[in-house]
């Protein structure tokens, strides 16, 4: 069993209305989810890494 099917699954948000927002408010919604990306992408690196290392540890 992959430890990560005993987290809990969590509801995605419904998706922000966009019409009503200005340009500039578009780029700044657009920065934050690409914060957000580069934040997942580094705990996904971490948890890789963390794999890799049992891995080598127990010789998979």
């Amino acid at each position: 069993m992959d430890p990560e099917d005993l987290e809990p699954r969590q509801r995605k948000a419904p998706p922000k209305p966009l019409d009503g927002l200005s340009v500039a408010e578009l780029e700044e919604y657009v920065a934050e989810l690409e914060a957000e990306i580069a934040r997942a992408r580094g705990v996904i690196a971490g948890k890789q890494s963390h794999r890799s290392a049992a891995d080598a540890l127990f010789k998979r």
